[in-house]
């Protein structure tokens, strides 16, 4: 009888050859086992804005992304060669020059574009032969069907700062750049403890009160628990209607009027600026706009609160409400900045 340690045997087969026949038969009788573990290590599971959990076998390929937030953290992520088609906006919107100097196939429009955040042509995406799709969660009629199709989807919806690292650590899941999203994290929290360490040196520890206006009308703003409302609080100031848990509201003269914002910051606005308002007498009664505090932010690629250019829109805010603690910062150098690392140095602005 031959056994494992050494010891004498009885059988007529030499020691090292019963050893090396024994070794063998161990390796083929565990690989299955060990394939079946390293298929396991492979998969990649990420949970959804649906809360449902997505699993891929693999990295995926050929995706079609129709969001623009998220495809822009594709490009952040260097996994735009795995997109294979993109929301029907990136063609339309001003957001369109940033892609086109990012991607010739978008600039030359040969990506295709099979639908946007309300409206999908399922034919054409399916016909991309994709192994992930990215939607917004509430389009919940073609995510079932995609889903009944065998398509993975993965659903978002960004209410917070906290959700757009969310999305971007799964992206980096799906796309095998977990390394990646963890440095563009890493920097966009380093970048926003800069503007806390410049706070803390303020020595009133005054928070001037912001009324932040939507483009869609100068009474649409946002309110407590939301991007916007973190965007305000991480500058180093008060949002005038925080106390209200609304995403969107739309209020009345007379409650901006009693709220008397220090400041005033707009949303990207094709047909009204800080000038225009400043002429519409109800607003003239508002200290923000006596005072020449009215302020608008750049295009809506620049500072896509629902990306990680988080950043340089509370680099902005920080500017525009504590104007002595930022005085030295330089607002175009600090895009140059974040851009060149967000789109690793291939972002012409136009």
């Amino acid at each position: 009888m031959a056994t494992f340690a050494g010891r004498a045997t009885r059988s007529a087969v030499p020691a090292p050859f019963s050893i090396a026949v024994l070794l063998w038969l161990l390796i083929l009788g565990s690989a299955p086992a060990l394939q079946a573990s390293d298929q396991q290590a492979a998969a990649i599971a990420v949970t959804d804005f649906r809360g449902k959990e997505l699993v891929l076998q693999r990295p995926a390929s050929r995706i079609v992304c129709l969001i623009e937030s998220a495809l822009s953290g594709l490009y952040m992520l260097g996994a735009e060669g795995r997109v294979v088609g993109i929301s029907r906006n990136v063609y339309t919107e001003g957001v369109n020059r940033y892609y086109a100097s990012l991607d010739d196939r978008i600039r030359n429009k040969e990506l295709p574009a099979p639908g946007n955040w309300d409206f999908i042509n399922l034919e054409s995406v399916v016909s991309l032969r994709p192994d992930l799709v990215i939607l917004w969660s509430e389009q919940t009629e073609a995510i079932e069907s995609l889903e009944q199709r065998g398509i993975p989807v993965y659903g978002v919806f960004l209410r917070r700062l906290e959700d757009v690292y969310r999305e971007i650590t799964a992206l980096g899941l799906l796309t095998g750049s977990q390394d990646r999203a963890a440095d563009l994290i890493r920097y966009a929290k380093q970048s926003l403890d800069r503007v806390r360490e410049r706070l803390r040196s303020d020595p009133s520890d005054q928070r001037p009160g912001i009324y932040y206006m939507w483009a869609q009308g100068p009474l649409e703003t946002s309110c407590g628990q939301s991007t916007v409302d973190d965007l305000i609080t991480l500058a180093g100031a008060r949002n005038v209607c925080a106390s209200i848990p609304r995403e969107h509201l739309v209020v009345n003269m007379e409650t901006v009027l009693s709220w008397d914002p220090d400041v005033i910051v707009m949303w990207y606005n094709t047909r009204l600026d800080p000038e225009g308002l400043a002429k519409e007498g109800q607003w003239q009664g508002v200290a923000a706009v006596r005072n020449g505090r009215v302020h608008e932010l750049p295009d809506v690629f620049l500072c896509d609160l629902w990306t990680l250019k988080f950043p340089y829109a509370v680099w902005m805010v920080a500017k525009w409400s504590h104007p002595e603690l930022f005085r030295d910062v330089d607002l175009q150098r600090k895009k140059e900045e974040v851009l060149n690392f967000l789109y690793h140095g291939k972002l012409q602005d136009p």
